[in-house]
């Protein structure tokens, strides 16, 4: 025969097993690309966890209905560590750039910070900045990670 307090804690756990992996199941969207009406800008990689020195495709798709208008050549793309620190952005030219509705432009990284050194371990985000007709920034931003 089973103790009480055994079979509580065992419930207890298997409830609590349950809402966190149904609260992973939320947090953890992996759905990078959603088309919408209005200005919108997605950010899409091939996956989420990339092995040290591992090439990482990255492509700035405007998942929205209205052209996008960017500063510069590299689409206001930048590589920040979680601290904000920037970490990569691609060597770009102040010529305009736009991205009409369903329109991609794809950037590649090697792992390269621009002081030349190879990136660390860790979290890094990835984001892309522009504005729509009025005016308005849009911003969007994921997440990958580099492990070892």
């Amino acid at each position: 025969m089973l103790a009480k307090s055994l079979v509580i804690f065992i419930c207890v756990g298997l409830i609590s097993g349950f809402a966190f992996g149904v609260y992973l199941i939320d947090v953890k969207n992996t759905s990078q690309l959603v088309f919408v009406d209005g200005p919108s800008i997605s950010i899409v990689t091939e996956k989420f966890d990339f092995k040290k020195n591992e090439e990482i495709k990255i492509r700035i798709v405007n998942s929205g209905t209205t052209p996008l208008t960017f500063s510069d050549s590299s689409y206001g793309l930048r590589i920040t560590g979680l601290s904000g620190i920037l970490m990569y952005s691609p060597i770009s030219s102040q010529v305009t750039s736009q991205l009409e509705p369903g329109d991609e432009i794809e950037f590649l990284w090697d792992q390269i910070k621009d002081d030349g050194d190879v990136a660390l371990e860790g979290l890094y985000k990835i984001s892309a900045k522009g504005t729509d007709e009025q005016g308005n920034k849009v911003e969007k931003s994921t997440t990958v990670t580099i492990w070892k």
